[in-house]
């Protein structure tokens, strides 16, 4: 039965899920398990979703560097993928099914745990959205010290350690971004997908990927824009996201809504009223696409009619405002939305 001190331990772990300072929240979970579950050191590791290599968050007497090195080794022996498959974390003193694999008697526990003085440990495989993200580690020099009650209390609070250590689990809720819609994060050109979120349909675009580089190269906050795929549109806004505790990436997330072109506008109407947005007069307009100036001249009318715009200065105020724009990569600079002081 639990006591009190372990209950409250495992109300404050989950709490901390809430936390936006995922480092603090972390090294505060540590510090929780201490107060709830034997341990003289303990470390948290995510899993970098680019690479797969396990990298440190939190540790209690485990350096950084170590940790890592210690990860990178045990995710090549048996143990580990015993780890990922047990639903109750294992413990080193724990009999293995097969004699021949007790862990006490394999190189990794010889050469790397028992001279550090390592007489019990456990280790749990951390998942979120059934995504494996993490591990977690407890050693102790008291021999046995994780017994099956211990290692189910463990068991209860991976759950939330996973969404700790998740670098995309707050992803999708940022910015008072709408709760539905499609979203990703995209790093170094690779997409990532954000868990309770469909994928982005706009990432399937070769254009818009070109687009997205150079927001990205830009440095900008924020851009809002109208993008199609087939024969649907989306409301798209890109917003500059910092994504990882341990290994810190820059990456970019994309968001987006299905709507109906907002006015009634048509495609080359928003294309139009695009160019207008950059400063480019109805001849230049009328040049870039191809078009009449009398034609250029006339989607100008009919999309002044359909905003209820007085004046072509106001449409394309109403444009940047609003998001009514369907840019290129080479618009960006005229369109992003700069963070304050950038």
């Amino acid at each position: 039965m639990l006591d009190h001190h372990q209950i409250a331990a495992a109300t404050r772990i989950g709490m901390l899920t809430r936390e936006r300072d995922t480092a603090s929240a972390c090294a505060q979970a540590l510090l929780e398990l201490g107060r709830a579950l034997p341990l003289d050191s303990a470390t948290l590791l995510e899993m970098d979703p680019l690479t797969g290599t396990y990298v440190q968050i939190a540790g209690i007497g485990y350096d950084a560097e170590v940790s890592e090195a210690l990860a990178a080794e045990f995710v090549s022996t048996p143990w580990y993928k015993t780890v990922l498959r047990s639903e109750i974390p294992p413990s080193i003193s724990e009999d293995a099914e097969d004699p021949g694999e007790r862990y006490r008697d394999g190189w990794f526990y010889a050469e790397r745990m028992r001279p550090a003085g390592v007489r019990d440990a456990v280790t749990g495989a951390l998942r979120h959205h059934g995504r494996v993200v993490g591990l977690i580690t407890l050693s102790t020099a008291d021999p046995d010290a994780y017994d099956i009650g211990t290692r189910r209390l463990l068991a209860s609070l991976l759950p939330a350690l996973g969404v700790l250590a998740d670098p995309t689990a707050h992803a999708g809720d940022l910015h008072d971004l709408p709760a539905d819609g499609g979203a990703s994060l995209v790093v170094a050109d690779e997409a990532l997908d954000i868990p309770g979120r469909l994928p982005a349909r706009v990432l399937e675009d070769t254009e818009f990927r070109r687009l997205l580089r150079a927001f990205a190269d830009s440095h900008g906050a924020r851009l809002r824009l109208l993008w199609p795929v087939g024969q649907d549109w989306y409301r798209v806004t890109l917003r500059r996201h910092t994504l990882g505790t341990a290994v810190v990436r820059r990456a970019v997330l994309v968001h987006e809504t299905p709507v109906p072109l907002p006015y009634g506008l048509s495609p080359r109407e928003l294309e139009v009223l695009t160019r207008a947005a950059t400063g480019q007069t109805n001849q230049a307009i009328a040049q870039a696409l191809y078009l009449s100036p009398r034609t250029v001249h006339t989607h100008v009318e009919h999309l002044l009619r359909k905003t209820g715009a007085a004046s072509r200065a106001q449409a394309t105020a109403l444009a940047v405002r609003d998001g009514l724009l369907r840019p290129t990569a080479e618009d960006i600079e005229r369109f992003v939305e700069r963070p304050p002081g950038g």
